[in-house]
């Protein structure tokens, strides 16, 4: 499977990691002081939904295609996410990052790859609290740790390309945390197996997170295509939980997928 993002933007998984990451920001931005968000495996920024790349897998037509129809009152959220997404270019996490953030918080875009960075710096370009680098995620991250401000969020949302890729993910969340312990800290993972899911969430509780939960989302999809994804959720604000639960309820039907919100440790 390729999990370049182009092929999957605006897909399920996209939606519910897009929601996650606006409910963190905004609990964020309740406080004045400053926030810094850092993350890793950036990407482009802003995908074409009518492009080669989007247009190849159709993903997006069960994704963010199934609540542009969406009306009425709806969780926060859920609400601003819609917002923001309403256009035919579909934003990547750090352009979202980007458009919710206050001019005293900053975002750390990093991405490898020469052309998705180039891409990217011209996607955050209008915003000057906003640093691209062209890096190694993994690498890059604990040198950003602590962040000045001492708040602020950590999103890893790999491509999965590599082998191994959720060992070294393990360890990169278990070095992070000992440098930011009390940071947030977002992460995306696809699910071929629950077993090896699990292995890799129980590695990093063993690491000492000590507020975690998990948000699982499936579908139906053809064979050889993506059908479930997680995100692990360490440090999550209070009420992130149940802003989750509250998105899920809207937009599970539309999607015809299965939501779940799952604390592993540190329940509110």
């Amino acid at each position: 499977m390729n999990y370049r993002h182009g092929y999957h933007a605006g897909n399920f998984a996209d939606v519910v990691k897009h929601i996650a990451l606006v409910a963190i920001l905004q609990h964020l931005k309740k406080k004045d002081t400053a926030f810094a968000v850092m993350d890793t495996h950036a990407g482009r920024g802003s995908y074409d939904l009518s492009g080669e790349q989007a247009a190849k897998t159709g993903e997006s037509q069960n994704g963010i295609a199934r609540l542009r129809g969406l009306r009425g009152e709806m969780p926060e959220a859920l609400a601003a996410y819609l917002d923001l997404a309403k256009g035919s270019a579909y934003p990547g996490s750090p352009l979202l990052a980007a458009q919710l953030l206050r001019p005293q918080d900053r975002l750390t875009a990093i991405e490898k790859h020469p052309e998705e960075f180039a891409a990217l710096k011209d996607t955050l370009s209008p915003f000057r609290n906003a640093v691209v680098e062209q890096q190694d995620g993994y690498a890059r991250l604990p040198r950003l740790l602590p962040p000045p401000a001492r708040r602020g969020l950590v999103l890893i949302d790999p491509p999965f390309e590599a082998t191994g890729e959720f060992e070294t993910l393990a360890r990169a969340v278990a070095a992070a945390l000992r440098k930011f312990a009390t940071g947030i800290y977002l992460i995306w993972y696809p699910i071929k197996s629950q077993a090896e899911a699990d292995g890799f969430t129980g590695e990093v509780l063993a690491a000492g997170a000590a507020k975690a939960l998990t948000v699982e989302v499936k579908i139906a999809a053809p064979e050889g295509r993506l059908d479930r994804a997680g995100l692990l959720v360490l440090n999550p604000p209070y009420g992130f939980d149940a802003a989750m639960r509250a998105a899920a309820a809207v937009i599970a039907s539309p999607m015809d997928a299965a939501i779940g919100v799952r604390w592993l440790a540190g329940e509110d």
